[in-house]
């Protein structure tokens, strides 16, 4: 946690904000700070800054927030249902390095169950979308999208989402190797462990969508997502 992020229903004034169950752990635990020390706290979709803490009551007292949280990836990350216990990583590997629109999607190799897991409630994506802030030092919540059906989605989603971007399929045969350093917007779709089938490759294809990979070794799902996008945007 490299940044105490502070969510409106944690608000007691404009500058004071009650610590949740967890905060106070970290703090007292990890962080090891004492009764009037400084931490670096954001509000959450807002500013970072510094905050006393008062520990107490612990609470903290916002004194300044005056810095802007990183900036955003351009890209609309599409990703295959990953397995439960590989979602809570992924997701907040994803939120770590930038990404602000999500789109969690169903495919033929995904098991149908998945869908039921709890880790797909809103509290439980939430939880994970904060801690890959806390560690980002950002503030910006991604968005999170769900959809259960694959075909609706292509023919129906993805058209709005590529205007003014590009679109890029992860897939390990005929394709072209990844690009690197991207100057435009972009689309990037990551499939299941065992990867996308031929139909779908063929509706993917029929949006325009560009197969791309990363050589010769097939990675696994939470693996490839970063390598992924720190090729196509590094930071600078």
């Amino acid at each position: 946690m490299n940044l105490i992020l502070l969510a409106p229903e944690q608000a007691l004034s404009d500058q004071q904000y009650k610590l949740s169950d967890r905060q106070i752990e970290h703090i007292a635990k990890v962080l090891k700070k004492d009764h009037g020390d400084k931490l670096r706290v954001g509000v959450l979709n807002g500013l970072i800054g510094d905050a006393v803490l008062d520990k107490s009551e612990w609470l903290v007292t916002i004194e300044t927030l005056e810095n802007e949280p990183p900036k955003p990836l351009p890209m609309e990350l599409v990703l295959a249902l990953p397995r439960p216990n590989m979602l809570k990583r992924t997701l907040m590997n994803i939120t770590a390095m930038g990404v602000k629109k999500i789109h969690l999607l169903h495919s033929a190799k995904v098991e149908k169950s998945y869908w039921q897991s709890p880790v797909l409630k809103e509290n439980s994506i939430y939880d994970y979308l904060v801690e890959g802030l806390e560690q980002a030092r950002d503030t910006v919540l991604p968005a999170v999208h769900q959809h259960t059906r694959f075909r609706p989605f292509v023919e129906d989603v993805l058209p709005d989402l590529l205007v003014e971007r590009m679109g890029l399929v992860a897939h390990p045969y005929q394709a072209e190797p990844c690009p690197v350093d991207l100057v435009q917007p972009c689309v990037l779709a990551i499939g299941p462990e065992g990867g996308w089938n031929e139909f779908e490759m063929q509706k993917w294809s029929d949006t325009g969508m560009q197969s791309v990979h990363l050589g010769d070794r097939i990675l696994k799902v939470e693996t490839a997502v970063p390598v992924l996008l720190s090729r196509l945007y590094p930071a600078k």
